[in-house]
């Protein structure tokens, strides 16, 4: 993956979370946690999908999805920076640091576009419902997850394979508890000019587009909503993408705290935390605002509950 004439770096050095040594066990013990409830958590709403028949439906498709990448996008970061925590170890190998910038842009950029066909399906609901049915058909559903993952795939590789093409001399520590692809172009001694600009318009596809797309779909529907007569018809409209708006929320706050409203001195502790909060700290809030919001959810899991053993219903 590398030649050797393009760099002398055969590893880097991950600093982690701007914490005390004295706390590392602390916040082990509670990134642990936070860890094995995103895993859980989102495998059990798979779980749950997969086995009831009530769940298959496009919102619950699109959700196992989104289930799925919000496990793969923790697991690909947050491991790492647990075994580093427990041994002491800030080292991560050359290959292993690009594989790492290739998941994370992967699994990031299909959160963004799995959550804009989330936002369609809320809006062909709720707007054209009565051609639900016919419009969010099954070929359609597949579709738009296939585009998903050919995007996500293709920007990540994009990126990745110009990262691979830049040389690292010298310096080769990592202010970060992974491999961020900003970061890392702060250290090489190429010339980072086509990244950038590739990051900048990419950007706006992978992100700004599908951001755009979401607030469309859902000023559609606060505006169909305002012409509903009956106070439960507007509870009943805004129960069915209350979980999907909270996600959101989530997910772009984070992303714009990142990357538009960037840190105004030398320091990045505040860009890792905040890259924290949406490796992390969102998809493990994930499933419980899917479940806790959701009644089907939670009538599917009690029955389950009930009966004391997983069956197809």
């Amino acid at each position: 993956m590398r030649k050797d004439n393009q760099s002398s770096v055969s590893e880097f050095l991950l600093l982690g979370l701007p914490i005390w040594m004295k706390n590392q066990d602390i916040y082990y013990t509670l990134f642990l946690v936070m860890y094995l409830t995103t895993v859980l958590g989102n495998l059990l709403i798979i779980l749950l999908i997969r086995v009831d028949s009530h769940l298959h439906t496009p919102m619950y498709f699109f959700l196992s999805h989104l289930a799925f990448s919000d496990v793969s996008f923790s697991s690909v970061t947050v491991p790492k920076m647990l075994t580093n925590m427990q041994t002491q170890s800030q080292s991560i190998s050359y290959a292993g640091c690009i594989s790492q910038v290739y998941c994370v842009l992967l699994f990031g950029g299909l959160d963004s576009f799995l959550l804009t066909s989330m936002a369609y399906d809320r809006y062909v609901a709720i707007c054209h419902p009565l051609h639900y049915i016919t419009i969010m058909n099954q070929n359609l559903c597949f579709l738009l997850v296939t585009v998903s993952w050919v995007l996500s795939c293709t920007s990540a590789l994009l990126h990745t394979l110009l990262l691979v093409s830049l040389s690292f001399c010298g310096e080769n520590t990592l202010p970060h508890f992974f491999c961020d692809i900003s970061t890392l172009l702060k250290l090489s001694s190429s010339d980072t000019t086509v990244n950038e600009w590739v990051i900048l318009t990419e950007g706006s596809v992978a992100t700004t587009l599908p951001f755009i797309c979401i607030l469309v779909s859902y000023g559609h529907i606060g505006s169909t909503i305002l012409r509903v007569p009956s106070t439960n018809g507007i509870y009943k409209a805004f129960s069915t993408c209350g979980s999907h708006l909270s996600v959101v929320s989530l997910y772009y706050g984070a992303i714009i705290g990142l990357y538009f409203f960037p840190s105004s001195n030398n320091s990045n502790d505040k860009d890792v935390i905040v890259s924290l909060l949406y490796t992390l700290v969102s998809p493990m809030l994930n499933p419980f605002i899917y479940s806790l919001r959701n009644r089907d959810m939670k009538g599917v899991l009690v029955n389950i509950l009930s009966r004391g053993k997983f069956s197809p219903r």
